[in-house]
């Protein structure tokens, strides 16, 4: 596996080149992620807006909805772009009351992989994350079992590449050494920095650290730091905070989410913006 930079993008394998600022899915589902879009329409052109504007990577999971917004990126992008690649998570199912729950049992796991395939309808998963922890953090434990009924997955050619998602350092090397891991998936943002010797432990194995929540998730970031730092490099907050994240380590990927076309083009602008040393060393204290 190797990892190099050209661009606005990360090649972490032959067949796995991903925009730096990608795109998650997650918030095409309805509220409290569940059911379908509530503006379908609008959810299909922030997706086709996303790949016309160079995204060539796109988060999502099949527990996202349930089972909708894989079905909605089928809808908006089959047959998918060339250079497009879709990454995905198992390891949860929703219950009625919406709830999440972790399902790491190897059948499940299976047929999660099935589900993902059946509604984005493709042959072959680009990336699978085996998500471990919760939203909250990552849970201790042996990920052996669980990852090595992936692993054995992507032995029978339905999963290309695989990564892990809410994980702890030890429980990355435990899945290493089952099979090679492409990118890890955790909470990480410019405010909420516990990950910070992952994302250097990640460089330098050429693995890429796609942080979830990089806007803060259910808390959205707030600062008057960030708000300064805004005003004078002329962006917004948001646009600021993903820049930091950017700058932070050219390992790390960024898929904000939103169902709203202006919101995906705000974020998609934050790769343009070139963060001074002082405002990056002003911005790296809030942490």
């Amino acid at each position: 596996m190797s990892q190099a930079i050209s661009g606005g993008h990360l090649t972490l394998a032959e067949d796995l080149t991903l925009s730096r600022v990608g795109y998650g899915a997650m918030q095409l589902a309805g509220p409290g992620v569940w059911g379908p879009p509530t503006d379908p329409a609008e959810a299909v052109a922030v997706l086709r807006e996303a790949v016309r504007l160079g995204v060539t990577h796109l988060d999502t999971s099949d527990f996202y909805g349930p089972h909708t917004v894989n079905q909605v990126i089928r809808e908006a992008l089959h047959p998918y772009p060339a250079t497009l690649r879709i990454v995905t998570k198992v390891g949860a199912r929703r219950g009625a009351d919406k709830s999440w729950i972790m399902n790491r049992e190897p059948a499940d796991l299976i047929a999660q992989v099935h589900d993902n395939l059946r509604n984005l309808g493709v042959d072959v998963l680009d990336v699978v994350n085996l998500r471990v922890g919760a939203s909250a953090g990552p849970v201790p434990g042996s990920i052996a079992e669980p990852f090595a009924a992936v692993a054995r997955l992507q032995e029978k050619g339905l999963i290309r590449h695989l990564g892990v998602s809410s994980v702890t350092p030890e429980q990355l090397e435990e899945a290493r050494e089952i099979a090679p891991v492409v990118c890890v998936q955790n909470q990480y943002n410019i405010a909420h920095r516990v990950d910070d010797a992952l994302v250097d432990r990640c460089a330098e194995l050429g693995i890429a650290y796609v942080p979830f929540f990089p806007l803060g998730g259910f808390s959205p970031l707030q600062s008057q730091v960030l708000d300064e730092v805004a005003t004078r490099v002329g962006a917004t907050a948001r646009q600021v905070a993903l820049a930091w994240l950017l700058r932070r380590s050219p390992a790390i990927l960024l898929i904000p989410g939103t169902s709203s076309v202006a919101h995906l083009r705000e974020n998609l602008a934050a790769g343009e913006i070139e963060l001074s040393e002082a405002d990056y060393a002003e911005l790296s204290a809030i942490g």
